[in-house]
């Protein structure tokens, strides 16, 4: 299926668990040196609890399946995931293209140094590189990027 063929919608309560396990499969598949800082259990909890009901949080079905999520925290993307068979058809492009439609002033967000395929994917879409650490800041530990995108003016 093209992405033509996924709904982009607002994450509902009933969402919680689908939208769960897309960022745990994707996080495994895209992230297989970093050691998770959560079990299953607290990323299901943590998407009920507060993901869905305190941010603003979007998913995209396709039929009966959710293959991807975006958390937005004001202009900060908190989370964007994709499930693992769906990378690379265009649904990261849509998740950033609403992101910048939500915050047109201007959005941030970090990700691990280590993971190449979202630094690129970021700095195709304008995003550049703010500040790097060390990872003390961050549950898993990991050294990050924070990435900061500006309209052209």
């Amino acid at each position: 299926m093209a992405s033509d063929d996924v709904l982009l919608r607002r994450a509902r309560a009933a969402d919680a668990r689908a939208a769960a396990d897309v960022w745990l499969r994707s996080y495994a598949v895209a992230l297989p040196s970093v050691r998770c800082a959560h079990d299953d259990a607290d990323v299901r909890d943590w998407f009920a609890r507060v993901l869905i009901p305190r941010y603003e949080t979007w998913v995209t079905v396709t039929g009966n399946t959710m293959v991807g999520v975006l958390v937005l925290n004001g202009h900060e993307v908190k989370q964007i995931y994709l499930a693992p068979e769906w990378r690379g058809r265009g649904i990261g492009d849509r998740f950033i293209a609403l992101a910048k439609q939500q915050h047109p002033d201007g959005l941030s967000l970090w990700t691990f140094q280590v993971n190449g395929p979202a630094r690129r994917f970021y700095q195709r879409h304008g995003f550049t590189e703010a500040e790097r650490t060390d990872g003390q800041r961050n549950d898993e530990r990991e050294p990050d990027i924070r990435y900061v995108w500006r309209p052209q003016t």
